[in-house]
């Protein structure tokens, strides 16, 4: 093999999955760790790029790059979202992909399926925020939106709170509640499942935890359905109405920053001059490194809204790729064997 190849390895999800990284407690972890590390400045993270083809549907693809100093990796998530995918081809509205460089001699290292890896981290998050936020022994958690980030929270959730016993769906269609349980009841059999036959409000009334994870664009959640001392993790846009975050004894975000510049509910309010910077309590890192306190009483009713991190994502898909190799995975492509002009190129010139 010349000295001059470039060669990185290719990990599609099935192979992760194969691998083992499909571990919640894994990605948890590497999420903790970046975002202590962002803090530590130990992370570059510069804007994300964003493409929109059609301002009503919000379809986009966008460009996430992020470098973890420390291990000397540059990452980027390529990820599109289309949320008519679903009811206009039956396929699902996310798509990623993640390449991996080195930034020793700036070459890629692992281009791997992102879809996984950002399902992951939403979860990751949420879970984060629930471990810290939630009641220690929340027994019921309530869905609005049965999809990929609804069954992917589900998991996350368990990870954190195992009490969780009983868990409301609500969505859209019935059939959707449906597909969600079989698929839930297999992977999580000591859980109790109730379909609530796309009335929203049976999801939430009683529920300990309650995530909306949809793409509608509409104050579906509403504040008199909020039980006191709920945990509300908030995944999506606009999913809930005003009261919610009015109602609100503490408001955490992933990076307020970031999230008031968006087109989320808090984005909304703080635009809308509803709420100011000054209302929200603060970000989840400074809970997890202790410079401010998490639930500090069983009644607090406490928001959590994640906008999405692409430091998170590379942390986590790193981990990923790390574990993967050490498990034999990884079929090894070659970008390019020889430079260009050391190639035989006789014939192969156009001019």
């Amino acid at each position: 093999m010349s000295n001059k190849a470039i060669k990185f390895a290719y990990l599609s999800q099935e192979e992760l999955i194969e691998a083992g990284t499909f571990n919640l407690k894994m990605a948890i972890e590497a999420v903790k760790t970046g975002l202590l590390k962002f803090k530590d400045n130990r992370i570059l993270f510069p804007d994300k790029i964003v493409q929109i083809f059609n301002e009503e549907t919000q379809e986009r693809i966008n460009c996430l790059p992020a470098t973890l100093l420390d291990e000397r990796i540059c990452g980027v998530k390529w990820v599109s979202c289309f949320p008519p995918n679903p009811i206009r081809f039956g396929t699902q509205n996310l798509c990623a992909v993640i390449v991996l460089s080195s930034i020793v001699n700036g070459y890629p290292v692992c281009v791997m399926d992102g879809t996984l890896c950002s399902n992951m981290r939403v979860a990751s998050m949420g879970a984060i925020a629930a471990d810290k936020l939630a009641k220690k022994d929340s027994a019921s958690i309530g869905f609005i939106g049965a999809g990929e980030q609804a069954k992917m929270h589900l998991l996350g959730m368990k990870s954190v709170r195992p009490n969780l016993k009983i868990c409301r769906v609500a969505a859209k269609y019935a059939d959707e509640e449906k597909s969600f349980i079989e698929t839930m009841e297999k992977i999580i059999p000591d859980m109790d499942f109730v379909a609530c036959n796309t009335i929203l409000e049976d999801a939430i009334r009683d529920s300990d935890i309650i995530v909306t994870a949809t793409s509608t664009q509409a104050p579906l959640l509403k504040a008199e359905w909020i039980k006191k001392g709920a945990f509300y993790s908030h995944i999506g846009g606009w999913e809930d109405e005003y009261k919610v975050v009015q109602l609100a004894d503490k408001i955490v975000c992933d990076d307020w920053e970031t999230v008031k510049h968006r087109t989320q509910t808090l984005s909304r309010c703080y635009k809308e001059g509803i709420i100011k910077d000054e209302d929200i309590y603060g970000n989840i890192v400074d809970i997890l490194d202790g410079t401010i306190p998490g639930r500090e009483n069983d009644d607090e009713f406490i928001y959590f809204n994640a906008v999405g991190l692409a430091y998170a994502d590379i942390s986590i898909a790193y981990a990923m790729y790390k574990h993967a190799i050490e498990q034999g995975f990884g079929r090894e492509l070659a970008l390019q064997e020889t430079m260009i002009f050391d190639k035989d190129l006789t014939g192969k010139v156009v001019l």
